[in-house]
């Protein structure tokens, strides 16, 4: 066995050790999916996402980043939470907030860079002279395309890396490395006909397969948007306060989705089902104290409430749900205050509705 391929075993079996669910090593090569980030960043689907832009071509180039990168180590790591609260139920309760699953417990971020830096100096101790750069969410990086490229799996439709015995619920980090380590194959498409994930996506985000418009996607509205939430989007939002699972909950190939192992991803402060009323209550204190290590933190106070005054407005109507919103009509924020006005006037929308359609049910049985 050649030093190359001797060293490539080494590292896969050292990135499980560290705890890793799986690990691939690709080439640089990001041709086609160069021209694929161009005609979608052409399209304006990006929307506020001004990094994807600015960092364009050489996001696809690996070695402009980081100059001397050949290869590129990527590893996956599950996150789903097995101790969480199903997810369906919590959905159609809408006194209740819905949280992306990967966001319950610890901030994967410090996790995994701590691990991959671990593995590059591990590399470097083999190796002696090397060039090694970590990634996690940390720089402009091709991920799912790497990994994809790596034999992680492949990008389905709702543009979501799939695993084919493990399926979508997992993290991914890299290492762009200087060394000619042994490339795997790249992982083949197993969509076939199946197109489940377009029609579930509440605001329809997903335009056509592997064509995702991120201006009407709800992770990108609850956590990069920084602003006012179109209107016309909010009642589809429903009790979605922090990103959006559902074209993930409906893939088939989640059904055999393998839970974490790392006890810090599971939920934590009962977010997994908590009672709107009760978040929106929390003090700028509160939230940043009880959301520390948390990836929820990053989005600040403001939009935390503007994004719950969104669930609250979409919620069944109740005196403790006006309650709380009308507790919030002379916020300090303007952001937040409009969103709260928006949500008393969906509350009278929709008890009006409710109240038209019972008379028109009334009306059906007496004849």
């Amino acid at each position: 066995m050649s030093a190359q391929a001797t060293l490539t075993t080494e590292i896969k079996s050292l990135a499980l050790k560290l705890g890793f669910d799986d690990v691939g090593i690709t080439g640089i090569d990001l041709a086609d999916d160069e021209a694929r980030l161009l005609a979608w960043l052409a399209k304006g689907f990006h929307g506020e996402l001004h990094y994807m832009a600015r960092f364009d071509t050489r996001r696809a180039r690996p070695a402009e980043i980081t100059p001397g990168t050949i290869r590129v180590i990527s590893v996956r790591l599950n996150y789903w939470p097995n101790e969480a609260a199903p997810a369906w139920p919590t959905l159609a309760d809408g006194s209740l907030g819905y949280i992306s699953r990967y966001a319950l417990g610890r901030d994967y971020h410090r996790l995994m860079r701590n691990r991959l830096q671990t593995l590059a100096d591990q590399i470097k101790a083999r190796v002696g002279d090397l060039g090694a750069r970590v990634f996690v969410d940390s720089g402009p990086v091709l991920e799912k395309p790497l990994a994809r490229n790596a034999g992680l799996g492949w990008i389905g439709k709702h543009t979501n890396l799939i695993h084919a015995k493990t399926g979508s619920y997992f993290f991914l980090g890299e290492i762009y490395i200087d060394y000619p380590l042994i490339i795997d194959q790249p992982a083949t498409a197993h969509c076939g006909s199946c197109e489940a994930c377009l029609p579930a996506c509440p605001t329809q985000a997903i335009v056509a397969p592997y064509q995702l418009d991120a201006r009407r996607c709800i992770s990108y509205l609850t956590i990069e948007l920084k602003g006012s939430i179109p209107e016309d989007l909010r009642p589809l939002m429903g009790n979605r306060i922090y990103g959006c699972d559902d074209c993930q909950l409906v893939c088939p190939w989640n059904s055999f989705a393998t839970g974490t192992r790392e006890p810090g991803f599971n939920p934590r402060l009962d977010l997994d089902a908590p009672r709107l009323t009760e978040l929106f209550a929390w003090t700028e204190a509160e939230f940043e104290a009880r959301l520390a290590g948390s990836p929820i933190r990053r989005i600040g106070h403001e939009r935390w409430l503007r994004n719950i005054a969104i669930a609250l407005g979409n919620a069944p109507p109740s005196p403790a749900v006006r309650e709380a919103l009308q507790e919030r009509l002379s916020d300090p924020s303007a952001l937040v205050r409009e969103h709260v006005q928006w949500a008393l006037a969906r509350q009278d929308t929709i008890t009006f509705e409710s109240k038209q359609t019972a008379q028109l049910t009334d009306r059906a049985l007496s004849r």
